[in-house]
């Protein structure tokens, strides 16, 4: 074998941890991956330090942690995920006729990487590139809800990681898992006022092969505008796009 030993294994935990549905102790571990325990606890912390692993001391178990996360995020944010998602968001745009975007998760924040203004539609403030605080957004609010709840807590573990925008949104690590519970509960996201005075949005995930989220669809609309049931049909169209393009990058 050739390389380095450390870094295989420090690869080989990585991919062991984003199998399991939660965090797992350090025994189970070296004893899946048939690796020393005084040398898997080294690596173990040395990813902790890094942020690409935590550790929840109370229940003395190890999850992934943001930084694997974001290097996740890292690759969907390149130009596949534009290729594969360009079709299908231009198509529920056309179906619609409401503006449809996609954002994926960068730290707390939303990054949108795709925008497609319906004709007629005001001017919106996901052009891409543009950053917002995730716990404000539908987007963020999609793809939080669907995260195991470790990352979450590990993103916002106390009041001063909420942004603030107007007095709008949750502002403590309590009032998102209530909202995000809601969330998972109704199955899309909503955001109304929130982030633009008279808009509303709702929001699904795209997950990847491990059903996690890596990307999120939404569509912006005047919400005094459109009716409960239009909201209902709205977010059923979303749905059917963050599937089709989960479809397209994992192949299923």
């Amino acid at each position: 074998m050739t390389g380095s030993p450390a870094a295989r294994n420090t690869l080989r935990i990585l991919r062991f941890l984003a199998a399991q549905p939660d965090p797992v102790p350090a025994e189970r571990i070296a004893s899946s991956l048939g690796l020393p325990r005084a040398s898997t606890y080294r690596l173990l912390s040395a990813m902790t330090a890094e942020g690409f692993v935590v550790h929840l001391e109370e229940d003395r178990v190890f999850g992934l942690g943001v930084g694997a996360f974001e290097a996740g995020t890292g690759y969907v944010r390149q130009a596949p995920l534009r290729r594969l998602a360009h079709g299908p968001m231009t198509r529920l745009v056309d179906r619609v006729e409401e503006s449809a975007h996609l954002a994926v998760l960068h730290g707390r924040d939303v990054l949108y990487l795709i925008e497609e203004r319906a004709p007629g539609r005001p001017s919106l403030v996901t052009d891409v590139g543009v950053r917002l605080p995730a716990h404000l957004t539908a987007s963020g609010r999609a793809m939080l809800a669907a995260l195991p709840r470790v990352q979450v807590r590990a993103l916002f573990p106390d009041r001063d990681a909420f942004a603030t925008h107007r007095g709008t949104g949750p502002a403590t690590p309590a009032a998102l898992r209530s909202l995000l519970a809601e969330t998972r509960q109704r199955g899309y996201a909503v955001e109304d006022d929130e982030v633009t005075p008279g808009l509303a949005s709702v929001a699904v995930p795209v997950l990847d092969h491990n059903r996690h989220p890596v990307a999120s669809v939404a569509v912006t609309f005047a919400h005094e505008s459109v009716l409960a049931r239009r909201r209902a049909e709205l977010s059923t169209e979303v749905a059917e796009t963050a599937h089709d393009i989960s479809r397209r990058l994992t192949g299923r």
